[in-house]
């Protein structure tokens, strides 16, 4: 295990801010990635007045304002509670579920989180505890993950099938609640995925070959894929539009929504591109990796492609990634 695994993990919550080198940063966890146009207007509002104006989609689904003054936070929970968007204080970090966005899955995550809410001792679990919903996301190695009857632990196939999909959610995450000690993900647990898995019931042949299978821009049906440049969104764009947030930092919206700002097209070269904040936002970064990818954006490139400004590697997606990491005398490039 790591050995900073011995401090508590720092995840920024919606009210328990993050000081960035810009201000307050606050993650909104949205379970499932589905938001009415009322909420996300709230979203967008609060990072209009209380931000720096622009909305950051993480590799999770979740979104992220810059630039809060301190005691903003205030008012941003205030408001974000208003809208339905804070349902737990105490399980506000954990609340991390990814799923299938193209899938009718919604109601069930809603179900999950709901579950885990009601559950005391899980407000303890660390921030980067995850749980996906979907064979399109069951790559992205949740601690739990769902794919019809089939449990996963750790991103694999334990062969358990289950009968009730929301209770052996729960019950996985006490488990490993209870198994972690100072560990943040149940891949670092020592025989945890063994333990879990025992305790569950008799598991059968792993059958599923989990993978990660990104969400192409462009319409699918009645609705369109909106590629989000950089993940970071003008918090102006889509006033009354509902949205769905897949984790590879697009948007699914209604078809005929006005994706002005956004890319539709999958030969767009902002396609599979990504990036850490770097500078001015992050204090550890050593490069303005933003402004740097935007300026290399159009070279030929085969595959996803992310930037990051430091050794940390912040907001790496998921699968074989081609990065260009800062070391402060350029960029090293890490296949």
């Amino acid at each position: 295990m790591p050995q900073d695994r011995e401090r508590p993990d720092a995840c920024p919550g919606a009210v328990d801010v993050h000081r960035a080198a810009d201000g307050g940063l606050a993650r909104v966890r949205v379970p499932g990635g589905t938001l009415s146009a009322a909420r996300f207007d709230a979203v967008r509002t609060a990072a209009l007045e209380l931000g720096d104006g622009w909305i950051e989609l993480t590799s999770r689904a979740n979104l992220q304002i810059r630039g809060l003054a301190p005691g903003a936070e205030h008012e941003l929970g205030a408001r974000l509670r208003e809208a339905g968007l804070l349902p737990s204080r105490t399980h506000e970090r954990v609340r991390n579920i990814v799923a299938a966005p193209l899938e009718d899955n919604q109601a069930l995550v809603d179900e999950v989180d709901r579950a885990l809410c009601r559950v005391p001792e899980l407000s303890e679990l660390p921030g980067r505890f995850l749980v996906t919903v979907g064979a399109a996301v069951a790559g992205l190695g949740g601690d739990v993950g769902l794919v019809g009857d089939a449990l996963l632990l750790a991103g694999r196939d334990t062969g358990l099938r289950v009968a009730d999909p929301v209770a052996a959610v729960v019950r996985a995450a006490r488990l490993f609640q209870r198994l972690r000690g100072p560990a943040w993900r149940l891949s670092e647990v020592d025989g945890g995925v063994r333990e879990i898995t025992a305790a569950l019931g008799v598991a059968g042949p792993p059958a599923l070959d989990t993978a990660v299978t990104p969400v192409a821009p462009g319409p699918v049906g009645d609705r369109v894929v909106a590629g989000v440049p950089l993940g970071r969104l003008d918090a102006r764009l889509l006033a009354g539009t509902p949205v769905r947030i897949t984790p590879w930092r697009s948007l699914v919206l209604p078809a005929g929504a006005d994706t002005s700002g956004l890319f539709t097209d999958p030969a767009s070269p902002w396609h599979g591109v990504s990036a850490c904040t770097g500078r001015p936002g992050c204090a550890k970064s050593l490069a303005d990796v933003r402004a740097d990818a935007a300026r290399w954006i159009g070279a030929p490139h085969d595959g996803p492609v992310h930037w990051s400004g430091c050794a940390r590697r912040c907001g790496r997606p998921a699968g074989d990634v081609v990065e260009f990491v800062a070391t402060g005398h350029g960029y090293e490039e890490i296949r």
